[in-house]
């Protein structure tokens, strides 16, 4: 493990955030967004990861409002953004705040893409041009599911930060990885006991995935069935993949990544209402926590 990995699996701890919601441009909502990213470092947090097809331009916000935290982007898609203006974007903010943002990067997916073809190619291509470019391994994460994505998070980046996924997921990839690299997987939690409340909201919330090939395609893989796929997903699948339950239930789920290997787990709190940030649900994680 080089010094620019261990540094990175030291800043952001044992556990993150992710959110789609703090990655937003809208101007009126600039001042909560950094008032939520000071809470969390409060909290605890070690990393924020932003949702979406995320970009330094929207990490730099958070980072001015807080002094520790690490902030990530989870993802941004290679296929919109230039390699040059990456590697441009990440060294301004290095100077001007070392070490507090880390690229994660993906290849997105088809249904998303107009032209794509041959992700694991250009993605090859693309952490070539940030060599080129003077952009260090240490400071980007992939958004790996398979093994030669996994493998290349392992030799051409810090980790990985895998989306979706289950701790059976997390104890082939820290397998593949080895023990050096970050493994940060993210991990859905609904901060509600009653089961079928709380299903509804995770399978209101997952049907989105269900349509993009490359998720359903690592669930088949992990030993799902397509039955498990279908119609919003099955309560197998909808359990595999979020937490709910009482406090001592999440926890343990939680606990389980860290038990299969991961160093950091990125957790995304699931509402019924998505439109607005989730602090009390972030409150309520971080107590759960300690």
């Amino acid at each position: 493990m080089n010094d620019a990995t261990a540094s990175l699996k030291e800043s952001v701890g044992r556990y993150g955030v992710w959110s789609a919601g703090l990655r937003a441009e809208e101007p009126d909502q600039a001042g909560e967004r950094a008032e939520a990213a000071a809470e969390l470092e409060q909290l605890g947090f070690g990393a924020v990861w932003l949702g979406g097809n995320s970009a330094a331009r929207h990490a730099a916000p958070l980072i001015e409002a807080t002094s520790r935290i690490v902030v990530g982007t989870s993802i941004q898609s290679i296929w919109e953004h230039e390699a040059s203006e990456a590697a441009a974007s990440f060294a301004e903010l290095e100077v001007s705040h070392p070490s507090r943002f880390v690229l994660g990067l993906g290849v997105s997916h088809g249904p998303r893409v107009e032209g794509y073809s041959r992700p694991y190619s250009t993605m090859v291509g693309y952490l070539d041009d940030l060599d080129k470019a003077g952009m260090r391994a240490g400071h980007r994460v992939l958004a790996a599911l398979g093994p030669k994505m996994l493998e290349l998070s392992r030799d051409r980046a810090a980790g990985a930060i895998p989306y979706l996924v289950t701790p059976e997921h997390t104890a082939q990839a820290r397998e593949r990885l080895g023990e050096g690299p970050l493994l940060a997987p993210e991990f859905k939690v609904v901060l509600d006991s009653d089961p079928a409340r709380a299903r509804a909201t995770a399978r209101s919330y997952l049907a989105m995935y269900l349509t993009l090939p490359n998720y359903t395609k690592n669930f088949l893989n992990l030993g799902f069935t397509e039955a498990d796929v279908t119609d919003g997903g099955s309560d197998r699948l909808i359990d595999a993949v979020f937490a709910w339950g009482d406090e001592d239930t999440i926890r343990t789920r939680i606990d389980a990544f860290h038990t299969a290997g991961a160093d950091h787990v990125a957790l995304q709190v699931v509402e019924d209402d998505m439109t607005s940030l989730p602090r009390e649900g972030w409150r309520r994680l971080a107590s759960l926590l300690t």
